[in-house]
Order: structure tokens, then sequence, then C-alpha cells
């Protein structure tokens, strides 16, 4: 028997793609909105949530992206940022997750006077006090903070100097985010490379809105060792549905034979238009096929979406079953930007122990 809702809600879970701009309360950006000055669209926290849901259902990754005027209005001090940060953690937490990497761009968060610099120890702050609530709480949870760099922007050499500058203080990982038609790897080369050299973890949004050819350049220019969506790989299978027939070019062995973990986000790549369906989302066939696929909710307001929602999704319309949900959840924790030590640590004390008392 599939899994129901209340064994998935039990679930470990660990989320490796979720932006912190995309997951506020309602609630608060209706309260922070009003000390701010800024208008929104709706100023019930039912409606708001359903304005984000209605706008993010175009289709279209750049109107998706649009939404995100009304957050970012409301994060730009570092009081608001800490308890945006906060919040985030314990509502993850709530349903499930173990551990956290969130992600954010500074560079958007610096029009009320706040440095880059400022903007990243105030999540910090948040986080960390997010997580010592939901493990008081007895939801024990751990987190990173990973810093994207707008791709239409000139910043990507400065916001990866502050993530070297803060590795040390919760920092794990860096991105490029953004459009990314016109923007691909290629552009921040000298940046990749000295994250690169330097021994840091890259993250790269690609194959989402653009070619299979945008995850090539992620990995073998980008050094991304894990990869933001990719859902346009499947491109570079023949026949995926058909496990026994499937063809895979040359790009799809690299990414399968080196397992480098594909951050899929089922729901929002349905709201961009980057799948049709959940049923025909590569997600499944990725997984069938022995890809180190994630389970992730990219955006949690605006996808209308949580942990759970996702793992429902794919159960219902999909065909998964528990083991396949263990299997992405163990993924993500070994593809987590963790040392050896932390990531067998998750493993072992926050993962596998829950998931055998379940039938």
């Amino acid at each position: 028997m599939p899994p129901d809702v209340t064994q998935i809600k039990a679930l470990p879970k660990v989320v490796l793609h979720d932006h912190l701009d995309g997951g506020l309360r309602p609630q608060t950006i209706i309260e922070l909105a009003e000390s701010a000055g800024h208008r929104l669209p709706a100023t019930d926290p039912e409606a708001l949530g359903r304005w984000f849901c209605d706008q993010a259902n175009s289709g279209s990754l750049p109107v998706y992206l649009t939404t995100f005027d009304q957050t970012l209005a409301v994060m730009q001090t570092a009081d608001n940022l800490a308890r945006v940060a906060r919040e985030a953690v314990i509502d993850l937490a709530n349903d499930g997750v173990v551990h956290a990497e969130l992600r954010f761009a500074p560079e958007q968060h610096t029009r009320g006077g706040l440095g880059m610099s400022q903007a990243v120890s105030a999540v910090l702050a948040g986080l960390s006090e997010g997580a010592q609530e939901a493990t008081t709480a007895g939801q024990p949870i751990t987190t990173g903070l990973i810093l994207c760099a707008m791709r239409q922007a000139n910043n990507a050499p400065a916001v990866a100097e502050l993530a070297l500058a803060k590795r040390q203080t919760g920092v794990v990982g860096f991105d490029l985010a953004g459009p990314e038609a016109g923007f691909r790897p290629s552009l921040f080369v000298d940046t990749l490379r000295r994250l690169r050299l330097a021994s840091f973890p890259v993250t790269l949004h690609a194959g989402e809105a653009d070619a299979a050819a945008s995850v090539a350049e992620a990995i073998h220019l980008g050094g991304a060792i894990r990869v933001g969506h990719g859902v346009r790989l499947i491109d570079d299978i023949g026949d995926p549905l058909d496990p026994t027939a499937a063809q895979l070019g040359p790009l799809a062995h690299w990414v399968r034979d080196q397992a480098i973990a594909l951050e899929m986000c089922p729901t929002s790549n349905l709201q961009t238009g980057a799948a049709k369906s959940y049923a025909a989302h590569p997600i499944t066939a990725l997984h069938r096929l022995g890809f180190t696929v994630t389970i992730n909710c990219d955006n949690r307001l605006v996808s209308g979406t949580s942990m759970s929602a996702e793992m429902s999704h794919l159960v219902e319309q999909a065909g998964w079953e528990l083991p396949d949900l263990a299997q992405a959840t163990l993924n993500a924790a070994s593809a987590a930007f963790l040392h050896h030590d932390a990531r067998q640590d998750l493993i072992d004390n926050l993962i596998v122990p829950r998931l055998t008392v379940l039938p």
C-alpha cells in the first residue's frame, strides 16, 4: 500500500533547494508590509497566499519570479530577515525536515541600507534561533545557508567572496539564480573557478528554463556538484520511460555515473512550464533509471507547497511508494553540503531511526 498522509508527514525529510524569499508566512508579510509602508495585493492571509499561487501558475519562469517583488519588499532590515529565517526553519521542522539548506541572494536585501554581509549575518542568526527553538520543541533540525548571485546582475564575484568569508559561520554553498536563458555559467567562469580552487561547494540552477546543455555547463564549466532542477536532462535520454530500453547520452551517463544530485522541485516546475504534470515529471523516470534525484519544495509560499505536499503528489499521481521517498531522502542527505562525518551523523541519528519505525 502507498504511504498515507500521516506516514508522509512522519517521514524524516531533507530539503536542499528552498528559497528563503519564496517561503514566508502570509501573516508575516502582512505585518512587515504594514510597518514598512508597502502596499500588498491582498491583506488577508488566505487571500494573499492564493494570490501568490495564482501568479505562480502562469507557465512562465519570468512571471513566476515577479512574485518575489512582494516578499523582497519586506526583507530589507536585519530584524525582518532574522524573523523570516527563524520562521522558515520552524515551519520546515514542523513538516518533518531534519536538515534544510536554504538559499537567498544577499544583493537583493540592501535597499534599506544593509550591506550584503549584514544581510547574511541576520539570516544566519535567524536560522540558528529557529533550529534551537525547533530542537527544544523535540523537532531537531540542522541548517545551512547557500548564497545566490543573480545571473542578470554583476555581483557574482562579491557574493562568492562573501560566501568564502562566511564559510565557517554557516554558509555552505554558492548558487547562480534568476533567469537562465542568456545567462549560462560560461559568463561566470572566473568566479566559479575561484570557488572551485577554494574547495567550496557549488550548486547551480540549470535545465529548468534552458536546455540540457545548460546542465553540462553547470557541471563542466561551473564545477557544480549538485544541479538545481535539471529537468531538461531528460532530453539526453532516449525512451526514458522504459528503464530496460532507455538510451542515455554522454551527459546523462556522466550525471548518473558521478551521482550528481538533482535538486528537483515538481510543483514549481509545473507552474513555470518545465513539466506538464506530476505524473509526467522527469523526476520519476530519472529515479527509476538510478539517478540521484532529491525532492524539494523550491518556494513554499509562492508554489503553495511543502515537502510533505511534494511527496504526496508523487505518491498519488506518479506511483511513488515509501522506499522511493526514503531513497530520495537518503540521496539528499548524502548530497548535503556537510562534511562527511556530519552527513553520516544526520543519516544515522536523524533519518534511519525514523525510517525503521514506519511500516
